[in-house]
């Protein structure tokens, strides 16, 4: 198949890129303005009871059950005249807005909870109509315009902070972006040994983006998508592009150096490198696309957008970059200096006794001690990982200047405690009854309760109490708080939302679901491994061997963001948790990603061995043939993913930290040490499979022809 494909490459490479530039321009226009029609975070799980009760008090009372906008007043006191005036012209432009349905200040409630302990601020809750997150999204985009030129007012609630982490994350993505650039242009020059070869990468990556944000708009048509998945588009694509150019460029330069830049180099390159990319990019989105088993709007869009960019990076890499190769002949090596052409001169002709050659030979022979000392390293890492803990995103993750941080923090410190984030309690039962009113008493006389609002009104039958609880939201004594009123034992439907409420579900939605994600990723891993080994072996050692590396990561990150180091370098205030969704997330990624670089390796190591070489010297000779390549990768990956670490949202720092560590880590101490040890230790058993899979591997593995099988092994 894939030798058909570089025959009609060879003779239409002219006509490939044609169509593929106007297929780009087409996407790229239909695209522009994806985030535009995308959806804030996204962390709810509609069957867990937190959602349900929200929706129940919505489809009552005709209105959000949260406030959506807190707007902090400044004034001179509040019991004055003037601040009266002032808070009831705030109160008024917030009620012009058609999908505000409530608006509720001191002066209607009298409410001494919401007069700050100096008695010159108060705030003024507004709670929209059911809307979409996305309309949501915009209404409070709108107010936050609205109140620009008003100084004394500072913005804070759950629509707005939401509005302001999507801001947030776009300057940041930019900022990102623009700061990796000069860097991952001169790694990519020295890895690419030219000027025209580096340009490979940035035109495959820029292909890629344009077709992966054509198909998320025509996916936002008709389904919610997170505008987070951006992210994963953004620095994936330009990860992947790095990896499968780097990787076709160099086969296509070795094969050319044996039999010159034609349609017999464009061959080998894709029969190897090509069927290599293939099986690398399944495993990518098979692992991502696990994702999609979450009913969290922001885990499942991840793993849409990053199967897409997973699969559309490997078809561009397979049709219009051998294409551009073709046509390219010997100028992908033109404008380079003379020492890098001698470079590329040299790796076109590999020395099989390189670097990475002796640094294999080197292991090999100690390789029991190496194996050991490495897996312990690895484990020690992981050791924190043993106490990791979680919390949700809120507006405790924006930068100190935003205003939804200031309200957050003032409302904590300079108010009475915990009540704009209550326990949301839903009751089936008319506000003003009897049963609500023994209901409220109840909650008053819970031990970790500080006050209970009076019952407000939701329709003919329900009513709404709001619980403040005497420990701050999150903290483990509220969470505990939230299962005791779920367990209350009332003759009428009781449901708990709410901040904590939310994370509660959270957690058990995670759990829930993560056995199944776990077993999908594992099962692919498997599958996809053993057609391209024939081995049952292999895949098992790359799962537990990405199990290692995922446990050091995960607890260098305990390390970092949980226990509060590197805070001054990496900017951020440490919450003494990580973001719930983060863990789950950067395990399908880098999963995924160190499976990449464990095929790129195993495919030459393979290939060495059919062509007759033993298993030592194949180790060898395949690390030889991919050290270079896979650390070059992982270098450049960590610079784009990397500059994540740099954004203001703590949990996208986690992200491109986590994920830099995960590739760094795998394209040393996992490919260079642990690989070629245990390959040494268990000799010929690396290749073993048992009789009947032995036989669906004849039938149905992938093998090109002309690449040899190996003698089976029992």
């Amino acid at each position: 198949m894939l030798f058909r494909l570089a025959t009609f490459l060879h003779s239409n490479g002219r006509r490939v890129l044609l169509t593929a530039v106007i297929g780009a321009v087409i996407a790229g226009v239909l695209g522009a303005g994806v985030s535009s029609h995308l959806s804030p975070y996204g962390a709810d799980d509609p069957a867990t009871q937190s959602v349900k009760a929200t929706n129940r008090f919505e489809h009552a009372a005709g209105r959000q059950i949260d406030a959506g906008v807190v707007a902090l007043v400044h004034t001179d006191g509040v019991r004055r005249a003037a601040a009266s005036v002032r808070v009831s012209q705030v109160a008024a432009q917030l009620r012009a807005q058609p999908d505000v349905a409530q608006v509720v200040d001191y002066y209607d409630t009298r409410d001494p909870a919401m007069v700050s302990r100096d008695g010159r601020s108060t705030y003024v809750l507004a709670n929209f109509k059911p809307l979409s997150d996305k309309a949501l999204q915009d209404v409070a985009q709108q107010i936050e315009r609205d109140f620009s030129a008003q100084p004394d007012v500072k913005l804070g609630g759950e629509a707005v902070a939401n509005a302001q982490v999507n801001s947030q994350v776009g300057h940041d993505l930019a900022h990102a972006e623009l700061l990796a650039f000069p860097f991952i242009f001169l790694l990519s020059l020295l890895f690419f040994r030219s000027l025209v070869a580096s340009l490979l990468p940035p035109l495959l990556g820029g292909l890629a983006i344009v077709a992966t944000f054509f198909a998320l708009r025509v996916l936002a048509s008709f389904a919610d998508i997170s505008v987070f998945a951006l992210n994963l588009v953004t620095g994936l694509r330009l990860g992947l592009a790095i990896d499968y150019s780097l990787f076709m460029v160099s086969r296509y330069r070795e094969e050319a150096a044996v039999s010159g830049f034609g349609v017999e180099a464009l061959r080998r390159t894709l029969q190897t490198a090509g069927r290599t990319i293939a099986f690398s990019s399944l495993t990518i989105a098979a692992a991502v696309a696990s994702l999609t088993i979450f009913p969290q709007r922001f885990l499942y869009s991840m793993g849409i957008a990053g199967a897409l960019v997973a699969l559309l990076a490997a078809s561009l890499a397979l049709i219009v970059l051998p294409a551009l190769l073709a046509v390219l002949g010997p100028r992908v090596n033109a404008l380079a200096p003379r020492w890098l052409a001698r470079a590329a001169d040299r790796e076109a002709r590999p020395d099989e006794r390189g670097v990475w050659y002796r640094l294999s030979r080197l292991v090999m022979r100690r390789a029991a001690p190496i194996a050991v000392a490495s897996a312990a390293f690895l484990i020690a890492l992981g050791i924190p990982f043993a106490g990791i803990k979680f919390i949700s995103a809120d507006a405790g993750v924006l930068p100190s200047n935003a205003s939804s941080r200031q309200v957050n923090d003032i409302l904590g410190q300079a108010f009475p405690p915990n009540r704009t984030a209550p326990l949301e309690v839903v009751a089936g039962a008319p506000a003003g009854s009897p049963q609500v009113r023994a209901l409220a008493d109840r909650l008053r006389a819970m031990p970790d309760v500080s006050a209970v609002a009076p019952a407000q009104r939701a329709g003919a039958d329900s009513s709404l109490l709001a619980v403040a609880p005497v420990d701050g939201p999150l903290t483990s004594v509220t969470q505990q708080l939230v299962k005791d009123v779920r367990r209350l034992d009332e003759p009428f439907y009781i449901g708990v939302a709410g901040q904590t409420a939310s994370f509660v579900d959270l957690e058990q939605s995670l759990g829930d679901h993560l056995p199944a994600v776990l077993g999908v990723v594992v099962a692919a891993t498997l599958i996809i491994l053993f057609l391209l080994t024939g081995s049952v072996v292999l895949p098992i050692k790359a799962v537990l061997m990405n199990a290692l590396n995922l446990s050091a990561v995960f607890g260098i990150l305990v390390l970092v963001f949980q226990h509060g180091n590197l805070q001054g370098l990496l900017g951020y205030h440490g919450a003494g948790a990580l973001d719930a969704t983060q863990p789950i997330l950067l395990f399908a990624i880098a999963f995924g990603l160190s499976t990449d670089y464990g095929v790129f390796l195993l495919s030459r190591i393979k290939e060495a061995r059919d062509a007759g070489a033993p298993n030592s010297e194949a180790v060898a000779i395949g690390l030889e043939r991919t050290g270079r390549i896979v650390t070059a990768a992982a270098l450049l990956f960590a610079v784009a993913i990397g500059a994540f670490a740099t954004s203001q949202i703590v949990f996208i720092k986690e992200l491109g930290l986590g994920s830099a560590l995960a590739v760094l880590i795998d394209a040393s101490i996992v490919r260079a040490l642990l690989v070629p040890s245990l390959m040494e230790l268990l000799g010929a058993a690396n290749w073993w499979a048992p009789k009947p899979l032995r036989r669906l591997y004849e039938r149905v593995g992938w093998r090109e022809h002309g690449l040899a099988v190996p003698a089976a092994s029992e």
